[in-house]
């Protein structure tokens, strides 16, 4: 199926690397928050790494485009590692970290709410790997559980200390 052949859900799940890129630099320019920051560069870090990995592995994507398959490697999955992370960290934020002052203060809305867009928006992305023909299972398997794994690393890093020294950079660019 060509992309011109699509319906409209489709065509949008294939471009959730800008959709999610938007939406994230949105939302750290609105809450100028440290602790965004940190949480965005933790999803570079954890696309970064994938790419890496996908060199070590080298196993070849299913899709052939144009008569000829991409040129980048399949496993594991980028985007469903990230969406994974994503969706992970969004989580353990949401219950174990304080709300921060430019958020609704209401539990309802910064607490529970989150995980339960955030959880089946990052399932159904990760599952269109394979709809849209980019990836395999096991490949998309290996993203997600890459960026499950990466996610608790990389909060407890902030959540163990590192979250005193973002209020303080917080605190110091507020002045």
């Amino acid at each position: 199926m060509s992309d011109a052949s699509w319906p409209w859900w489709l065509y949008a799940l294939d471009k959730t690397n800008a959709i999610v890129t938007t939406l994230t630099g949105s939302f750290l320019l609105y809450t100028r928050s440290a602790g965004v920051a940190y949480f965005t560069a933790g999803a570079l870090l954890c696309s970064v790494t994938v790419k890496i990995l996908k060199r070590c592995f080298r196993q070849p994507r299913p899709v052939i485009v144009n008569g000829r398959r991409k040129k980048t490697y399949g496993m594991p999955s980028t985007h469903s590692a990230t969406i994974t992370y994503f969706a992970t960290y969004i989580s353990l934020a949401c219950a174990y970290l304080p709300i921060h002052p430019s958020l609704p203060a209401s539990p309802l809305l910064s607490r529970v709410l989150p995980p339960l867009v955030v959880v089946p928006l990052a399932s159904t992305i990760a599952v269109s790997r394979i709809w849209l023909g980019h990836h395999t299972w096991p490949q998309v398997a290996a993203g997600c559980a890459y960026g499950l794994l990466f996610a608790p690393v990389w909060f407890k890093l902030w959540a163990g200390g590192l979250n005193e020294h973002g209020g303080m950079l917080e605190d110091m660019l507020s002045i």
